[in-house]
């Protein structure tokens, strides 16, 4: 039997350039970068990072809810409701035992854990939070979104590092072809721009040091790169077979054609030097979807902004897809949301297709010249995309790459 065609029927997205998919569409369209200095970051080697606009989860979800989630738990479930009601689907008229949840997060509850750890450490044992394990569980924002929405099949938190959003949509993918479930809420979560984790970052070596010029610190494929800046986002996609979709009346916004995940096994933070392993991945997506290279137009390339990264990456599209098809990252604009950002990648990149528009990447002015890639700049370029590329990498060596294309 054939494996169906996995339809991406909806999407949910709260970004540092808007909460909801128009809004941060528009946003990442505009390519200007997210970037701000931060109050809680004060005095800290890096005092910066992308934050969501201002808005209150409380408004969404209710003050009791919103009170009991860490925020990293609260962006997953707002961003699922905004999927569901784009995909058409009402969680009362389900069956919820044909509904899964997959949900990647890299860091977790670090607004929690600093938070909590501060009292205990201020004002003793009886000031820290009874909801606390409650709140920080890896798996928290997935049983929330499905206790949120009714979804009673299976319930899953991927931990894979910076892909963990891009692997929770490969999970997603196998539970409908296998017919485990009839429709799957999966994305990625993070919201870790904290004192601890920032400053653990910096400690590695892993952020720019821009502090006097954030908005331009951003700057993937550049020569003048020195390290990503950090984000928060969530984005949930909602997934079903094609047949379902279109059967309920429902056009979907593209097709989830193949996936390819692999592992380095090479170093802890470092990629492998000539991309073996993001070149396996990269095969393996393409043969999966039944795709040439040559097919692909545009790749939402992971592209942080760091000087390795970039270039291994550059290396590996060249080497993989040597026409040449369009290459962004939108890390620029919306910073680095470790767990989330495959699956924000992946959104962004359905959008791309859909609307036959390429995002600029932001802060693009000099490129390496060791890089040969066809970037788009400085503005969004208006170019039908049938088929795309969304890859994602990780520390320890995780590999994720995602292929759309055109429902």
């Amino acid at each position: 039997m054939s494996r169906p065609a996995i339809a991406v029927s909806g999407l949910g997205l709260l970004t540092p350039a808007g909460i909801g998919v128009d809004a941060a569409w528009a946003g990442v369209l505009d390519g200007k970068s997210t970037a701000a200095t931060s109050e809680p970051l004060a005095g800290l080697p890096v005092d910066f990072c992308c934050s969501l606009p201002p808005f209150d989860p409380a408004d969404v979800l209710g003050r009791r809810t919103a009170h009991r989630l860490d925020r990293s738990s609260q962006l997953a479930v707002i961003a699922a409701g905004q999927a569901l009601r784009d995909a058409g689907l009402e969680p009362g008229a389900w069956d919820g035992a044909r509904v899964g949840v997959v949900i990647g997060c890299g860091v977790g509850a670090s607004h929690t854990w600093e938070t909590q750890g501060r009292r205990l450490h201020e004002f003793g044992p009886r000031r820290v939070s009874p909801l606390l394990l409650p709140m920080i569980g890896p798996s928290t924002p997935a049983g929330e979104v499905a206790l949120a929405t009714g979804a009673r099949g299976p319930s899953l938190a991927t931990g894979t590092a910076c892909a963990s959003g891009a692997t929770a949509i490969v999970v997603a993918r196998d539970l409908l072809a296998s017919r485990q479930c009839d429709v799957v809420i999966a994305g990625g979560t993070e919201a870790c721009n904290t004192p601890l984790i920032v400053t653990g970052l910096a400690q590695l070596g892993a952020l720019s040091a821009r502090c006097d010029d954030p908005a331009a610190a951003s700057r993937p494929f550049d020569a003048a790169r020195d390290g990503f800046v950090l984000g928060e986002a969530a984005a949930i996609l909602i997934l079903e077979r094609a047949e379902d979709t279109i059967g309920r009346g429902h056009r979907p916004r593209a097709v989830l054609a193949g996936c390819g995940s692999t592992t380095d096994a090479y170093h802890p933070t470092t990629p492998h030097p000539e991309g073996r392993g993001i070149q396996a991945a990269m095969h393996s997506a393409l043969a999966d979807a039944e795709l040439d290279g040559g097919d692909i137009g545009y790749v939402n390339a992971h592209g942080t902004s760091t000087r390795l990264n970039d270039t291994v990456e550059a290396h590996t599209l060249r080497t993989v897809l040597p026409h040449g098809p369009a290459v962004s990252s939108t890390k620029g604009v919306l910073g680095h949301s470790l767990g989330a950002t495959g699956a924000v990648e992946a959104a962004l990149t359905v959008l791309s297709i859909q609307h036959s528009l390429i995002p600029p990447t932001a802060n693009l002015e000099n490129p390496d010249p060791g890089i040969d890639l066809n970037l788009v700049t400085k503005t969004a370029a208006e170019q039908r995309v049938a088929a795309a590329l969304s890859n994602s990498f990780g520390f320890g060596g995780h590999n994720v790459v995602l292929a759309f294309r055109t429902p």
